[in-house]
């Protein structure tokens, strides 16, 4: 089953060393989850204040600038991967360096026939 893992964090809680250090710990989790056959994609976001909303209501668009909510914590980045359970899913995200300043949402993947699958 694919999870999403989602990495919440606040975006200034680390010194750009800091940051530097996690994204270097980060691909290595990325590399021992491919060498698995687990890893899907992961990726950090540009900061919060580059986000962009779009919302439809009543046919038009809404556009605007900023994240979706306001929070103490920003959406900072994700793996996408394959685990045989919740269990495993959680194993995975106690390796993500974001989870040792932050957060890491847990949330399976609703497969969908039809829908490409990578």
């Amino acid at each position: 089953m694919r999870y999403l893992l989602l990495i919440y964090m606040d975006e200034n809680a680390m010194s750009d060393t800091e940051r530097e250090h996690c994204y270097v710990e980060s691909a290595q989790v990325a590399q021992d989850l491919h060498a698995k056959g687990q890893f899907v994609a992961s990726a950090p976001l540009h900061p919060v204040a580059t986000a962009t909303s779009v919302r439809v209501r009543e046919g038009k668009s809404l556009v605007t600038d900023g994240p979706f909510a306001e929070t103490r914590e920003q959406l900072g980045g994700f793996y996408l991967v394959n685990a045989q359970d919740l269990d495993e899913a959680i194993a995975i995200a106690n390796r993500i360096p974001g989870a040792r300043v932050g957060t890491v949402e847990i949330r399976p993947v609703l497969e969908i026939a039809g829908l490409p699958q990578s």
